[in-house]
């Protein structure tokens, strides 16, 4: 599918350096090039589109089609842009998928990672931005969960994850490298402008899910139990606004630009929605109610997982603009009507 993104006047540059995303053809990582470039940044984008889609970055953006693995392509856009900092998305993200495909993931989330550190400390780039997960978490005892709890990894993707939260804090240690490891939770909705969203066809989220199944895109929704220990007896998650998220890797960034130290941040608003919640605001949304068929408990889902936000508030003094479900909703389901659309223009033509 071609299609352009909306116009948009930004503000300009502000000097010859550059922020490298990694992964920004992607959902989160679309999200964060226009933020970037709202502040008026410099902004490089490398992604070998196997997920994401090249007109998601806007025109004015640098934007490299390879792979974060090939050290010698990345050493090269970093001295090319003259970057100086990179914030990292691209990887894989699909639970399951890691259960079935272990040693892949491995080698998408956690060596292709390390070969990205290395090139960065390689060309002397010492700000580091890296799209961690609250899998790191695992079944979590308590809820809200805090970033010092114990970690214990259920998936390959949360264990994936891990390990290169490890590596970065190595390579902190050892070399003149600051980073912040962003773990986030429950990330929905779409661009407020309408200029990107969540594109993949077989992203697994539920609200992503519940909108499809709203505009007749699947013909039901499913719920992975109803008897957990929670108020409605369905499994309960923090979503956050991409927005949001995209906001909280810019403030990120200004926080290592101002000698702010190596730090692990959970990305939630502290509060969480059950799945009925979700349904009824997508319900809500879009004017009928949902064909809702019961199924069994998926393995490893926690009863509620809920962040402990107060760290990221108080440090980078992050305030949520978007912390409302049915805006999320919203914004969610206005972005599968306008897919729908262009893949229907783009057949036409």
């Amino acid at each position: 599918m071609e299609f352009s993104l909306p116009a948009r006047n930004y503000t300009g540059k502000v000097g010859v350096m550059a922020v490298l995303v990694s992964g920004g053809a992607g959902y989160i990582g679309s999200h964060m090039v226009l933020e970037l470039l709202g502040a008026g940044e410099n902004v490089v984008v490398i992604d070998n589109l196997s997920t994401g889609f090249r007109w998601a970055v806007p025109q004015e953006v640098e934007f490299v089609e390879g792979d974060i693995g090939d050290q010698a392509l990345v050493e090269n856009v970093l001295r090319a842009n003259n970057v100086d900092a990179v914030i990292h998305f691209a990887g894989s993200i699909v639970v399951p998928d890691s259960v079935s495909d272990p040693l892949g993931y491995y080698e998408n989330n956690t060596v292709k990672s390390r070969a990205l550190v290395e090139s960065c400390i390689n060309q002397g780039v010492g700000r580091f931005i890296f799209s961690s997960t609250a899998a790191v978490y695992g079944m979590a005892e308590t809820s809200p969960v805090l970033e010092d709890v114990a970690l214990d990894p259920i998936s390959p993707y949360g264990s994936s994850k891990l390990m290169t939260e490890w590596m970065l804090r190595d390579a902190a240690f050892a070399h003149d490298f600051n980073y912040v490891a962003l773990r986030y939770f429950n990330v929905a909705g779409g661009d407020p402008d309408g200029r990107t969203g969540q594109s993949t066809p077989r992203a697994t989220h539920l609200i992503k899910v519940a909108c499809q199944a709203a505009l007749g895109q699947r013909d039901h929704l499913d719920v992975f139990g109803r008897d957990y220990d929670t108020p409605d007896g369905t499994c309960v998650r923090d979503y956050i606004h991409v927005s949001d998220l995209a906001r909280a890797h810019l403030l990120a960034l200004e926080f290592l630009r101002a000698g702010g130290e190596s730090n692990v941040f959970n990305c939630g608003y502290g509060h969480g929605a059950s799945v009925l919640d979700v349904i009824k605001s997508v319900e809500r949304a879009c004017g009928h109610a949902l064909d809702v068929r019961d199924a069994p408990r998926r393995a490893g889902d926690p009863p509620s997982l809920v962040a402990g936000a107060d760290r990221i508030r108080e440090a980078l003094h992050w305030a949520p603009q978007h912390d409302n479900l049915d805006e999320i909703v919203t914004h969610a389901l206005s972005w599968e009507r306008r897919l729908i659309d262009l893949q229907a223009r783009d057949k036409a033509s």
